[in-house]
């Protein structure tokens, strides 16, 4: 019985008989996979994280250009006139309009439309 123990042993390669190695091994499985802090989710996370960066940093540039764009219409009555024309091509009574588009722009106005 004792000898058919160590012919079972003799059988497992060397690496594998050093204790410190599979707790080596089994540490770096747990690690990867099995803990709730694993590398995988943290790396999900820290990907998420980044997007969430770089949308901050969208939307503040956004609000500054925002807040300027509406101090800019507050203050002066050319550029609220300037304003209305572009976004809401309003004209005066005795005006032509012509309005060109992008490529861009005249597909988002045909699927809006549809």
């Amino acid at each position: 019985m004792l000898r058919l123990k160590f012919k079972f042993i003799d059988k497992i390669p060397p690496f594998l008989r050093n204790k410190y190695l599979v707790t080596l091994i089994i540490f770096i499985v747990w690690i990867i996979l099995l803990d709730s802090n694993n590398l995988i989710d943290r790396y999900k996370e820290m990907k998420n994280l980044r997007k969430l960066r770089a949308d901050k940093e969208y939307f503040s540039r956004r609000i500054g250009e925002d807040k300027r764009k509406l101090y800019e219409l507050k203050t002066d009555n050319q550029n609220l006139e300037k304003f209305a024309r572009e976004q809401y091509r309003m004209k005066k009574p005795d005006e032509d309009l012509y309005i060109i588009l992008t490529p861009q722009e005249d597909r988002r106005i045909k699927r809006k439309n549809n």
